[in-house]
């Protein structure tokens, strides 16, 4: 179970060795052995002894701002970076593998792209179904020059790496849009602020799946703020912004879905002159929507387990990688 605090007023305080929410609406108790994670939003309050209980029972609990995107959170001691990962990862983030890493993950997104495409293909009528046909081969190029990029240091390969990666990206929203309902459909894809129903909706899961990664790093002893691709953002977990590209398309699946079932009525956003926001109900619909579909049993890697478990499990196999890490010199560094 997930705590999610989002309404202005609500609480969360501890009833002896319990949780209880407190709303306008009623009150609610639950045992911490109940709890994966706790969020909350702006205009909520959580109580220094709720965040104890929490500490006690290794919850994990994350501070959101109006679009989903984590900006403080509190953990167990008993997480952390260990200092022989963080030693190694410092090691591979200088190191001349890590741009094959940045290879096999920046094609492994545009190959998580192209599947979800072949699905809407399989469901489309022409033309939409020769324009994505056309699309995927464009897609399908350049996956392709990222896999066979010559170049031995990531530094002078990113810029070009970024370029293809955006260009598949581009023309993989492109074909979202117009397989869309109309009323969901979009001129491009736009961060913060986001100027459409799609865009808000997709930024917010994207927020909530930051907060999950940024979380499962460090439980698995990563430091999250070392990233390998993303390197320039200060302050920010890095390395959050790298693995989330493994993972951005099971909310693109969850959005897809929801915009094409139309089961977001217009009470589920507002605009508040900058941007358009989600709505309390729109929260509520996609923060239920994206867990559940990431409680969903599948199989990944030889094993049956939920998406989430998933995650964590990948979390720690990169923590293993880091640690079995050694140096390959350069004939000139040799």
């Amino acid at each position: 179970m997930h705590i999610i605090l989002n309404s202005y007023g609500a609480a969360l305080q501890r009833d002896h060795g319990n949780f209880l929410i407190k709303t306008a609406q009623a009150e609610q108790r639950l045992n911490p052995g109940q709890v994966r994670s706790i969020s909350v939003g702006k205009g909520a309050k959580m109580t220094s002894d709720a965040v104890l209980l929490a500490i006690e029972h290794q919850i994990d609990v994350v501070f959101v701002d109006h679009s989903g995107m984590p900006q403080g959170r509190v953990w167990s001691v008993r997480f952390g970076s260990v200092s022989d990962i963080r030693r190694q990862q410092l090691d591979f983030f200088y190191g001349t593998e890590a741009l094959d890493w940045v290879k096999a993950l920046v094609s492994e997104k545009i190959d998580n792209q192209l599947a979800l495409l072949l699905t809407l293909q399989i469901d489309s009528e022409d033309p939409l179904r020769r324009r994505i046909n056309r699309g995927i081969r464009a897609m399908e190029d350049y996956r392709n020059k990222v896999k066979a990029l010559d170049e031995t240091r990531l530094e002078d390969a990113a810029p070009t790496l970024r370029g293809w990666e955006g260009a598949a990206s581009r023309k993989y929203f492109q074909l979202i849009s117009a397989y869309l309902p109309e009323a969901y459909r979009f001129e491009r894809r736009s961060q913060h602020p986001a100027a459409d129903d799609f865009n808000a909706l997709l930024n917010y899961g994207y927020g909530m799946l930051y907060g999950k990664i940024e979380g499962a790093l460090i439980r698995a002893g990563v430091d999250p703020y070392l990233g390998i691709f993303h390197r320039d953002g200060y302050n920010r977990p890095a390395l959050v912004y790298d693995v989330i590209e493994r993972y951005r398309i099971w909310v693109d699946y969850v959005v897809l879905q929801l915009c094409r079932q139309e089961a977001m009525t217009e009470e589920c956003f507002r605009w508040d002159g900058k941007a358009r926001m989600l709505d309390g109900l729109g929260k509520r619909i996609l923060i239920q929507s994206v867990n559940d579909y990431l409680a969903e049993i599948i199989q990944r890697n030889g094993l049956r387990r939920s998406r989430r478990e998933h995650l964590q499990l990948e979390a720690h196999a990169l923590a293993r990688f880091f640690l079995e890490y050694s140096p390959v010199k350069l004939p000139s560094e040799q």
